[in-house]
């Protein structure tokens, strides 16, 4: 007999005012690492022992595995327990969100969900965990909730008392100091055809460097660096766009230029936010919903509405495998659910509810975090009529290198055309490469110019 998951913490919804929030006490801080995770979530196991104890994550590589490889699967021998189908979903509804229910519903006789053994598997190094505790009691959200400070390198608000701290968990997670991808996306008709858009990418996070200072990110006032350039097909390489994000977005909003190399031009771009059509994604996605939802913040009313177990795409390690390619990945309607693989967790439920008077073609958001984490692992968008109108979700693994739990594909299934955009393709490409020293200037509207020439 299923139990019923429901929501299984108290909503601790809190109105923002135009002020900072507090950060929480010293006992409520002292938790991390005992009661819960170094990260915030709840270290016990769930009632029913279907989501076991936190013991640590992953904090070592497997036998075999050497740098730059793509992340063989710590968990060789596990077996799929059951499948959620489009015949059966409705015995596992209380563990699914509404978008993974329409997903069941709209492709019933092909779209699947292996589920295996859950499995804790996210890590950080202890450094980040450090740093976790030291925000806990000294972070605060800035006027309005657009941008943070008191914080620096871990989880700004691992006891978060608000759905904005949640989303900032979100954002400001540890994904390595500085990393390279290699990789695309594909925008998939509804017949399973694509083209394949290469991406070569690296991003610079002055928040997540381990010797960084709250006040020195303040007097800066730069989160990261991300450059994007294009690397096939033809027609668009060579073209580059840069992003430099902001701690304090009030005080200096994100700034972003873009080369394009057939004008041989640089422009800026400030239109590269919120509901902007994301890069050369067949309009499949908004610019907020890259990495899940990135840029402020100030467009939502953001309610926490507790914890919620879960069946998300957890240790995707199949998925990841360089021993797969882009045509085994990409089928018609939905990626290979045999590829994929589910587990149950906890996750933070946050709902963003458009501000009124303000424009976004999603009236509304759900968010589900891993608690372990703070990965987005999905999101639910509706329109302007509340209907369902996107599903995104993240299919991760434990970079195990570095170690940070992160995604290896996004998968935005758009309702209404029944296509979807998977962002992340890999798998044909060199590994991620988390070893780089970049320097700044190689983030600048010059270097920009320089590089398309």
């Amino acid at each position: 007999m299923l139990r019923k998951a429901g929501l299984i913490a108290a909503a601790l919804s809190v109105a923002l005012s135009s002020t900072a929030m507090a950060a929480v006490s010293q006992a409520e801080a002292d938790k991390l690492g005992n009661s819960l995770t170094p990260l915030g979530g709840e270290a016990a196991a769930n009632a029913d022992g279907s989501i076991p104890a936190y013991t640590g994550g992953i904090t070592s590589a497997p036998a075999g595995y050497s740098a730059g490889d793509h992340h063989p699967d710590p968990y060789p021998g596990d077996q799929v327990l059951f499948e959620i189908t489009g015949q059966n979903y409705k015995e596992y509804a209380d563990f699914l969100s509404d978008g993974q229910k329409k997903l069941f519903e709209t492709y019933p006789d092909t779209y699947r969900m292996p589920v295996y053994e859950s499995r804790r598997s996210a890590s950080n190094p202890q450094f980040v965990y450090d740093a976790t505790r030291a925000n806990a009691t000294r972070a605060s959200l800035i006027e309005s909730g657009n941008g943070i400070k008191g914080a620096a390198t871990g989880i700004p608000f691992p006891v978060p008392q608000n759905g904005l701290e949640a989303i900032w968990n979100h954002i400001l997670r540890y994904r390595g100091q500085a990393v390279q991808r290699f990789g695309g996306q594909a925008a998939v008709t509804s017949s399973g055809d694509y083209n394949l858009i290469g991406f070569d990418e690296k991003l610079l996070i002055k928040y997540s460097n381990e010797n960084a200072k709250p006040e020195e990110l303040e007097e800066d006032n730069i989160l990261f660096f991300f450059k994007q350039k294009i690397t096939e097909p033809a027609r668009l390489a060579g073209d580059i766009l840069l992003v430099k994000e902001t701690v304090d977005q009030v005080k200096e909003p994100r700034e972003a230029w873009k080369y394009n190399t057939g004008r041989k031009r640089l422009n800026r771009v400030p239109q590269i936010a919120y509901d902007t059509p994301g890069t050369e994604a067949d309009g499949l996605r908004t610019t907020d919903d890259f990495d899940m939802y990135n840029g402020s913040p100030d467009r939502y009313n953001w309610e926490l509405k507790g914890k919620k177990e879960m069946y998300v795409a957890y240790n995707n390690y199949k998925l990841h495998s360089d021993q797969v390619k882009y045509e085994d990945i990409l089928q018609p309607n939905h990626i290979n659910p045999d590829l994929t693989r589910w587990e149950k967790h906890r996750v933070w439920v946050v709902e963003a509810t458009l501000k009124e008077g303000l424009r976004h073609i999603y009236q509304k958001r759900v968010f589900f975090l891993d608690e372990d984490s703070w990965q987005i692992q999905e999101a639910d968008m509706y329109d302007k009529n509340g209907e369902l109108y996107r599903v995104a979700m993240t299919y991760g693994v434990n970079y195990y290198d570095v170690p940070t739990q992160w995604s290896t594909l996004d998968v935005y299934h758009d309702l209404n055309s029944r296509r979807y955009l998977a962002i992340g393709l890999d798998n044909e490409e060199k590994m991620y490469d988390f070893t780089i020293q970049p320097r700044e200037a190689e983030f600048t509207s010059q270097a920009l110019r320089r590089e398309g020439r």
